[in-house]
């Protein structure tokens, strides 16, 4: 039997479009297509088997021990309701987890933690003047619970097969709860801005060779592009510090002091990386103004080379007009040697001009 609200969304629906008439079935995807993987952890270990979410949440709480890790991929409003019902996750997380574009943050909602973490990963190119991107982001949600963990991921490079399979390899680590696999997924999430980082600084190196390269085509709308990626990271990296660093500092029951410890030094990888990046925005704001300056002295040196062969050019010129003007009273227009003369004084000039010009090296 049909709820009052789907009743009335239907009857809305109806109103807004002007029809009447019967509304053709829905079809449904099922929650499966959503869910990664969906395991029970009691001890640190995994138990076997295939588990949906209703059954591994009464697993758990029938035995009164454990934990559930539930894994989705983009999942849509009505695949993830069932799933907030019954772990009791506020409305306002789920919808963030669901549409995504998030700044990484740490909120407490009664009993449950909401983190969310930005992912980058760095786009492979032939070299950075060629790039038009470098950094591709997307994002991981965190829903942690006292016997649940549930993570939201958006984006195809920020799969955490690799984290769930090196906890499982380690059962003393993930016999310390959920907040574990948070810590994990902290952990991998941080790890994987280092090795950005690292990349970048290679692409930022060959940038600065190129720069102060005279022969170079470098130019500044190219180190723009790497400077919008850099901003794109730094993004990712600057408002993860607080929320890592209140985990560190016991913001949550939630997460054990045994855990914390772990959380201090992901903090301080972090830290590490936001110094990087912050390194980088200003190394490029001085390629970007080296490479102005390199421009505005190529212009210069232009410029006086032009004005050097004007002044060499404006000697023949005057003399020669002066000589072209045919009037009878002109000085030496009756002596035999008077054109070589003067052509030998034009001769003269050009080559003392040109010497001073050498000289102060404007050609």
């Amino acid at each position: 039997m049909p709820s009052l609200s789907s009743t009335r969304s239907a009857a809305a629906r109806a109103r807004l479009t002007g029809r009447t008439h019967t509304a053709l079935p829905r079809l449904r995807v099922p929650v499966s297509a959503y869910v990664v993987d969906c395991a029970v952890y009691v001890d640190g270990r995994r138990l076997p088997g295939r588990w949906t979410h209703d059954d591994a949440v009464a697993e758990v709480r029938g035995r009164g021990e454990g934990f559930v890790w539930i894994g989705l991929h983009e999942p849509t409003d009505e695949q993830i309701t069932g799933i907030a019902d019954i772990f009791g996750l506020h409305e306002l997380a789920v919808e963030d987890a669901v549409h995504a574009h998030q700044r990484p943050k740490l909120e407490r909602f009664d009993d449950t933690l909401f983190m969310v973490l930005k992912t980058v990963r760095y786009v492979g190119h032939a070299e950075p003047r060629t790039a038009t991107e470098i950094v591709e982001t997307g994002e991981v949600m965190v829903f942690l619970g006292r016997d649940f963990v549930v993570t939201v991921r958006h984006g195809q490079h920020c799969a955490l097969r690799d984290v769930r399979r090196k906890l499982e390899a380690d059962p003393e680590q993930l016999a310390l709860g959920p907040a574990a696999v948070l810590h994990a997924i902290a952990d991998h999430v941080v790890d994987s801005y280092l090795e950005v980082t690292e990349a970048i600084e290679d692409d930022i190196d060959e940038m600065e060779g190129e720069v102060f390269n005279p022969r170079s085509a470098m130019d500044a709308e190219q180190i723009y592009v790497m400077k919008r990626e850099v901003l794109e990271l730094r993004r990712a990296v600057t408002p993860l510090v607080a929320p890592v660093r209140k985990l560190a500092e016991g913001y949550s029951a939630l997460v054990p002091h045994e855990v914390r410890s772990y959380f201090r030094n992901v903090d301080d990888h972090l830290s590490t990386v936001a110094e990087r990046v912050a390194g980088f925005d200003e190394l490029l704001t001085t390629l970007v103004d080296a490479i102005l300056t390199k421009h505005t002295m190529q212009s210069n040196k232009d410029m006086r080379k032009i004005t050097a062969y004007a002044a060499l050019i404006s000697v023949p010129t005057m003399i020669a007009g002066i000589y072209g003007m045919n009037f009878d009273v002109m000085p030496e227009t009756k002596w035999p040697f008077g054109y070589p003369a003067v052509l030998i004084v034009i001769a003269l000039i050009c080559v003392v001009l040109y010497r001073n010009f050498r000289k102060n090296q404007w050609l």
